[in-house]
């Protein structure tokens, strides 16, 4: 033991306490495990029911998460899409008074993003026209394309154009004004109460808020679950690993879905100590389940 020690691989956190294993202890096992247990048929069933019965994307990609964590007493994670594979199935348009449009644009996964926009002069009858025209261009593009395609409808000789396509145009332009800008990320975190509860953090008040803290941060998670979309397969951040102090004690299991054109990240984050060799392949699972539905 006290070699072991001496090699930082074991630590003793105060002088009456005994050893236990340092993260570079457990990075050791994981590179070194050759056994994986395989989902069990429940833990399956309950994934795929959330996929199953989900109304929307957002909802089918929260279920994961809270099933992820309901299975492995940890946190689940989810990376919710980010606006650039935000890609456009088709766009409706519907009056909510004199001068008020909402403009709902719907993506191939069932994402909507909505606006409501301001402009005077428009009828019902237009605004079906207005809806006919830009659907027969904004199919199979990302809301960043979009914008990029009707700016440049817009410098366009003004005079090619009747007044109701400038109003298209516009109506468009001002309905993606906030859309496609970069950052604009989304994170779920279901079970944050069940790390809380580990022995390790239970009784460490200090420890609790830092936790707390980081989850609220979204951008901490953000530099961390990005990594993941550029690489496939499970990637796995021990504590300092991550690159993020608040996240000591931390163990992260991570991996994309989507496919090759990866969607977001999905993950189950809990004491550095979890059980991998049951949440590596549940993780691995999800994503892949994920990545088959959408």
């Amino acid at each position: 033991m006290a070699e072991l020690e001496f090699h930082g691989y074991l630590k003793q956190p105060h002088t009456s306490a005994g050893r236990i294993p340092t993260e570079k202890s457990f990075r050791f096992y994981i590179d070194g495990m050759r056994e994986l247990r395989e989902p069990e048929k429940e833990d399956k069933d309950l994934l795929r029911k959330g996929c199953e019965r989900a109304a929307s994307l957002e909802e089918m990609l929260s279920d994961t998460a809270k099933a992820l964590s309901s299975i492995t007493s940890c946190a689940g994670l989810m990376f919710i899409p980010r606006r650039e594979s935000f890609v456009i199935k088709h766009i409706s348009l519907l009056p909510i008074d004199a001068s008020g449009v909402i403009v709902l644009i719907v993506s191939r996964h069932g994402q909507v993003e909505s606006k409501i926009v301001r402009m005077e002069g428009i009828a019902k009858l237009e605004l079906e026209r207005i809806s006919n025209y830009l659907n027969s261009f904004a199919g199979g593009l990302t809301l960043k394309g979009l914008r990029a395609r009707i700016v440049d409808e817009m410098q366009r000789d003004k005079n090619l154009y009747d007044e109701l396509l400038l109003k298209a145009l516009r109506l468009g332009a001002e309905a993606l004004e906030d859309s496609g800008r970069a950052g604009e990320n989304d994170i779920v975190v279901e079970g944050k109460i069940n790390i809380l509860e580990q022995p390790e953090f239970r009784d460490d008040v200090e420890r609790m808020k830092k936790i707390f803290s980081a989850f609220e941060e979204k951008s901490l998670l953000v530099k961390l679950l990005d990594k993941s979309l550029d690489e496939s397969g499970i990637r796995i951040y021990l504590g300092s690993e991550s690159a993020v102090e608040e996240f000591e004690g931390l163990g992260f299991v991570t991996a994309p879905y989507g496919g090759r054109e990866a969607l977001g990240t999905l993950g189950v984050v809990g004491p550095v100590r979890m059980d991998y060799s049951r949440i590596i392949p549940l993780v691995d699972y999800a994503s892949g389940l994920l990545t088959k539905v959408l």
